[in-house]
């Protein structure tokens, strides 16, 4: 059966391959080079201890803060204050302080999950939940703080989310899904997430799938002829482009249509929601895949590839880099690709390209030499591996591989200084998959991070093991990050429901320590069927299956945590406000009082605790210890890829 696929996309591809190499999505996908400016500098150091932001992400931070966010946490105020909430003054006070250029306002970081299309979506609906421009949410009390944040990361399917929002100028989280309310989307730029369409194979006809991943994989041809490796990530990134950038609808979805090729990452600064300062600066994050890994140093639970203390790579639109102490360099997103200061490469940072390097786990094969051999991957790499005019010493075809800026940097301490490329994989294959870490760089100053959990841990709901790796990787570089206390093992959080609603880590800690409000996709909400608990491997979405997601997910991201018979919490939008201002308080040396004392009795995870009083009836859970990581993407991926795999090994050349 195999053979017989293989033929017949060969064949395809021959046919194919003259009109696909002369799309415009061809040409928009591929990197030129050039003078450098007058001005460039490849590599600016961040400082291993002392740690210094970029200007541009400063100069973006320090104009938000004084000319939008005393606004926006004003307006994220008073619809807490709609519902008649009597908050402390402290709180009022902080909230309402719209003078000294914003200083005293909370520094908010807002983190989003990797767990592919049940994540994006969980994620979604939880950013949709703190949308002041959401009337449902304005009326809640929760709607608002969104605006106020400062930091939107993602990560896999969290990137996806995030990159989407972004490049698409900040539409409502319902258009971003569905496309623009009131239209077809069979003329606009932009038609929301087509979720309707599978991710690997959308069609119902075996041969308009083979010509849509042959017209996909041709897309990456011009990348491949201007000198640059082409691996498994760049029909990743083009298979992800028809979901998640401009330039594809329901109407155009199998044309050859440019399918948001072009989009650059470091280009989505242009658009008005972030030229004008409205959007929280998107962060993406990617881990790297080093050749001489020690498997031994995998220190998270099983289903993890990558050890925890390898670099983790940030993506701004303004910088790529590292403030792990081991690089802690970065360089210009704009010039990716580039690794002298002579001739500069553009266009090598696209959009989806950059997603795919945040949720590429097809490495996760290549774990032993008989399991990579023997899996389906295994001999759809030696194709490529043998078809492909590469050096097969340098280039590693189940990564993402980016030329690399920092060859020679840190001497001999960073471990990819003697390397050619950066090797790049999925953001949670070292356990950390919701991406915290950006958020803790000490020089950000976050006072509290709201994460949104939608891994797969227990029968496709969360159950803390990302933070559990975060707080273990924060180990490795004390000097760098600081992280709350939190369980040290997923029976913890399973035995004190501590993913059944809202749960607050590190209460009684100070800064530089941040406060984390996690809301995890953990339990159907009481009185519910499980809904948002689907597989990760799920790669597409009926459009009434989306949005019931979509709107249990909300009500998960809205109850707070009930007690005894209630379905909700009412006072939840206060004890939220609480959470968000408790740092500054803490600075002030104000005491909690009043309902924000009460929040946090009710809140808070105390590690001194042997369980946490609860009583929400969630439906859905399971009792089950097994646990299930992210690598549950990796059937998915493989065999949704692996046509696109076998035409790349053929018709690229």
């Amino acid at each position: 059966m195999f053979t017989t696929a293989l033929t017949s996309v060969f064949l395809l591809s021959l046919g194919l391959e003259a009109s696909a190499q002369s799309t415009s999505a061809r040409t928009a996908y591929t990197p030129s080079r050039g003078a450098c400016p007058a001005d460039f500098q490849l590599v600016r150091s961040a400082g291993a201890s002392n740690q210094t932001l970029g200007q541009d992400e400063s100069n973006y931070v320090s104009t938000r803060k004084s000319q939008v966010q005393p606004s926006s946490w004003s307006t994220y105020l008073q619809n807490v204050q709609a519902k008649n909430f009597t908050l402390p003054d402290y709180v009022t006070s902080t909230l309402g302080n719209g003078s000294n250029n914003g200083m005293g306002l909370p520094n908010l970081g807002i983190a989003t999950s990797g767990g592919g299309y049940r994540a994006a979506m969980f994620g979604a609906a939880v950013l949709n939940s703190l949308d002041g421009r959401n009337a449902t949410s304005k009326d809640i009390g929760t709607g608002g703080l969104l605006q106020a944040a400062t930091y939107l990361s993602g990560l896999s399917g969290g990137s996806w989310l995030v990159t989407s929002f972004a490049q698409a100028n900040c539409p409502t989280f319902q258009d971003l899904v569905f496309g623009p309310s009131g239209s077809n989307n069979s003329t606009t730029d932009f038609g929301g997430w087509n979720a309707q369409f599978d991710l690997f194979l959308p069609s119902s006809n075996t041969t308009e799938n083979l010509l849509f991943i042959t017209e996909a994989i041709s897309e990456t041809g011009g990348k491949h002829a201007a000198g640059f490796p082409i691996t498994i990530a760049d029909p990743w990134a083009r298979l992800l482009a028809r979901h998640f950038a401009n330039g594809t609808n329901p109407t155009n979805f199998f044309d050859t249509s440019v399918h948001g090729a072009g989009i650059t990452f470091s280009g989505i600064a242009n658009q008005s929601c972030f030229a004008n300062h409205q959007l929280p600066l998107p962060i993406i994050v990617s881990d790297t895949r080093n050749p001489n890994d020690n498997e031994s140093d995998v220190v998270t639970a099983e289903g993890d590839v990558v050890p925890l203390n390898n670099v983790i790579y940030e993506f701004t639109f303004f910088e790529m880099g590292s403030y792990d102490p081991p690089l802690a360099s970065f360089t210009p997103t704009r010039f990716l690709g580039t690794t002298n200061t002579s001739s500069c490469v553009t266009n090598f940072d696209q959009a989806t390209f950059i997603c795919g390097a945040s949720s590429e786990l097809f490495n996760e094969f290549n774990i032993t030499l008989q399991s990579f051999l023997t899996s389906s991957v295994g001999p759809v790499i030696s194709i490529l591996n043998s078809s492909l005019p590469e050096d097969d010493s340098v280039v590693e075809l189940d990564v993402t591989m980016v030329p690399n800026p920092f060859f020679g940097v840190a001497n001999g301490t960073f471990p990819q200084s003697n390397q050619a490329f950066l090797r790049l994989v999925d953001g949670g294959e070292d356990g950390q998959v919701i991406p915290l870490q950006p958020l803790l760089v000490k020089a950000r100053e976050v006072d509290v991070i709201l994460a949104i959990d939608g891994t797969n841990d227990i029968s496709g709901y969360a159950a803390g093991s990302s933070v559990i790796a975060t707080q273990n990787r924060t180990s490795f570089f004390p000097s760098a990050y600081s992280f709350p206390q939190v369980p040290t093992d997923i029976n913890t959080f399973v035995g004190q429901n501590l993913t059944h609603h809202p749960t607050f880590f590190g209460c009684n800690e100070s800064a530089p320590v941040p406060l984390l409000i996690y809301i995890a996709n953990g339990a159907a909400p009481p009185g519910l069927p499980p809904i948002t608990n689907v597989s990760t491997d799920q790669s597409s979405f009926t459009l009434p299956n989306a949005q019931a997601f979509l709107d249990e997910a909300y009500v998960i991201a809205t109850q707070g945590f009930p007690n005894g018979s209630q379905t909700s919490d009412s006072e939840w939008p206060a004890c939220l406000a609480c959470a968000v201002v408790d740092r500054v308080r803490a600075k002030q040396n104000i005491t909690r009082s009043g309902i924000c004392s009460d929040c946090f009795n009710r809140y808070c995870w105390n590690a001194t605790q042997s369980t946490l009083s609860t009583n929400n009836g969630g439906s859905g859970s399971s009792s089950s210890s097994s646990v299930t990581l992210h690598g549950n993407l990796k059937s998915t991926y493989a065999y949704g890829i692996i046509g696109a795999m076998v035409i790349l090994s053929m018709a690229i050349l």
